[in-house]
This record gives C-alpha cells, structure tokens and sequence, in this order.
C-alpha cells in the first residue's frame, strides 16, 4: 500500500525541468540585438585588416607611400650627404632596409594607434633600429604621469626598457587620442562598425553563393482538402530531402520531385535585397574615409569627389601620408639627436615624390618668381638649409 502511494504521488507530480531559470530571461533579452565584434586592438586588427580587403588595402597603400618617401637629415644650417643617422636609417637592423623599417612602423601606427622603436646597442649612438609589436608594449607611467619604463611581454615573460635621466631607448609615436594619456587612437576604432557591417555583407554574400546564388523559396503543403498539415514523420523526411538533396552548392540545378500536396514557391528578392550593395559599398566607403584614403584610389564604385585618379592621388599624398611621415620623421629626429648630441632634423624630400610634382614646379616657379625676396628668403621658403657665408645673400 505504502509503496503504491509513491509510484501514484510520483505520476501526479509535473516533470522535473532541467534548465536555468534565468535561461529564457537570456535568451529573450539577446534576441533581435545587434552582435558588434570586440573593441580590443587584437581583435579590431584581425577583423579590420587580415579579414577585410577594404582596411587591408588602405593600410597598405598608407605604409608602402610613407615608407618610399626619401629621407633628407639635415640640421639648422646644411643638408648631410653623409651622417650616421643617415647611415642607420639606410640600413636600421640586418633584416630590415628603410623601407621595410617604415612600413612596419607605419603599420603599426595605423592599427594599433602606437608605434614603438628601440635604439639596440652599447653605450652612446645607437647600432640599430628595431620596430617593436605595439601589442606586447605597456608604458609603466611615473608619479607625474610621463613614462619612466616600457615593459614588452613575450610568452610569460617581461623585458623592461628603463627611461635614464630623460633619455628612453625606446621611441613611442602614437596617435591623437581624447581618452588616452599614454595610448594612442586607432583609425580601426572608428570604422569598427563599418568593418562589422562590410564582413557581415561579404558573409552573406559567400552564403548565398553556398546556395547556388538564388533566394530561399517555400514549400506549401496543402493536402487533398487544402487545409491539411504533415505529420511529424513526414515533416522529418521533408528537412532531411531538402538538406540532403537539394542544398548547397554541390546540389545546385538539381531538379526537386516533390509528392502530392506539396507546391514550390520561389521568393525573389525584395527591394532590400537589392540594395544590398549599396550597403556594402558605403560600408567600403567609410572604411576608407577613417584612414584617409580617397574611395577611387581603392576601386570602390559610386565616389565621385575628384574629378580624376590624379587629383585623388595628390590629395592622398598631401592629406594623409605627408602628415603622418612628417610626424614619424619629427618624432625619430628629435629622439635620435639624443644620442648624437646634436639636434637633428628628418623630413622628407618633396622634390622626388611623382604625385607632388606638379604642386612642387609651381611653388618653385612663384618662388623663383618672386624678385622681392633674397636668395636666402626664397631657400627658408622651398625648405633649403641656408647657404654658406659667400654664397649668396
């Protein structure tokens, strides 16, 4: 009696529920909401540019401009021909020319808003120059906020770059920044969303591809009566068929057999289908935009802000890779005179930039031009070193 009373209470009772309780509060409050990759310098990187041809191209294009760019060194009275900072900047480290020695310093400017280069060596000038991953440096700010050291975390372990007496082995160039004090800002940050929206599109687009490149229909059951419904067997074969028989790319063109009862209905694309491109070219747009390359140097349809692929081209190199280099060259300048002894100016030699030839003739002919000016003024005004005593006035 006793034991039928168990059995009976235990089929009255409702079966147990193996779930947690704030599962479906989760679940409905996440659902319809916009999912936006992380913020994080990594994970901006890999979404911005090793997975997006757009953010990919521009920092390309940015670094490769800045790192061709000829070097003048020159100090308040001549231009060197000759000098060590020339000498180390020609050839920084044993795997790496100035070219490649920029572009990785650009790079990582770009990408990370922070540009790190060590001066390797003994005591006094130093012997090379090495770009150091922006990802692996922390500043170890002082009690007054400047940095007093740079730690660089590899694997488990630390190395610190001590700041002795206002002199730093390391060099720090970052980006403008308005929450930061000792980080910069990168141009990643503010595409973050146009990056989400243009890898979203380009996913959407390899899935509809995946799908032989035609829109989803419907089946319609209707039954001999019209109002019937499949059983649940029936309803199992019918997704196993279309998984199976009729999906995907290796399915496409396959003829569908359906049964009685059943009526294909293809679904063409709506108006928002097909404004899908233009989405995702202004997506490209505003991407390009963040880093200051014109949409026409990098082939996206529909820009027509210059009338020509020049004029694109010299507001590129006037706009975005002479500021940046400008501040790269002023920013190593003062930190190599440093170690010379000596104050030292880097810049770069307009004269042989092609994109800036026509803008560089002109200034030269209104300077040349110009007979109210000294031969002297007209040098500080095309950004010569002044002339020895004897050699002009």
């Amino acid at each position: 009696m006793f034991g039928w009373t168990i059995r009976r209470q235990a089929q009255d009772a409702p079966p147990a529920v193996k779930a947690s309780a704030a599962g479906r509060v989760a679940a409905l409050g996440a659902a319809g909401r916009v999912v936006w990759s992380p913020r994080d310098v990594a994970s901006l990187t890999k979404a911005g540019f090793t997975g997006n041809p757009i953010g990919f191209r521009a920092v390309k294009l940015i670094a490769e401009a800045a790192a061709a760019m000829p070097v003048i060194v020159q100090d308040t009275n001549q231009r060197f021909d000759v000098h060590p900072v020339q000498a180390l900047l020609q050839r920084p480290n044993v795997a790496q020319g100035r070219a490649e020695l920029f572009e990785a310093l650009i790079g990582q400017i770009l990408l990370t808003g922070n540009g790190y280069v060590e001066a390797a060596g003994a005591e006094g000038f130093p012997d090379e120059l090495h770009v150091l991953r922006s990802d692996r440096m922390s500043v170890v700010p002082g009690t007054d906020g400047w940095p007093v050291a740079f730690d660089y975390a590899v694997g488990g372990r630390k190395h610190r770059f001590a700041v002795v007496e206002a002199q730093s082995p390391v060099c720090h160039i970052k980006s403008f920044h308005p929450q930061d004090d000792h980080y910069g800002m990168t141009a990643l940050t503010a595409a973050a969303a146009a990056i989400d929206v243009h890898n979203a599109a380009s996913r959407w687009s390899k899935a509809l591809l995946d799908n032989a490149a035609r829109p989803s229909g419907a089946i319609v059951y209707g039954g001999s009566d019209g109002q019937s419904s499949l059983t649940p067997d029936q309803y199992d074969r019918l997704l196993m068929e279309m998984e199976t028989q009729h999906q995907g790319a290796r399915n496409a063109g396959r003829p569908m057999l359906l049964e009685g009862g059943l009526d294909w209905k293809p679904m063409g694309f709506s108006p928002s289908d097909m404004e899908f491109q233009k989405t995702k070219e202004a997506a490209a747009r505003e991407i390009a935009v963040a880093f200051g390359v014109p949409p026409m140097i990098l082939g996206i349809p529909g820009d027509a802000t210059y009338a020509n692929y020049q004029e694109a081209n010299r507001a590129f190199y006037r706009l975005t890779v002479l500021p940046l280099i400008s501040r790269v060259l002023g920013s190593l300048g003062a930190w190599l005179s440093e170690f010379a002894g000596e104050e030292i100016f880097l810049r770069p030699d307009l004269d042989q930039v092609p994109a800036l030839s026509a803008e560089r003739d002109a200034q030269w002919r209104r300077v040349s031009d110009a007979a109210f000016l000294s031969d002297a003024e007209k040098r500080h005004l095309l950004g010569l070193p002044a002339m020895e005593v004897g050699h002009g006035s």
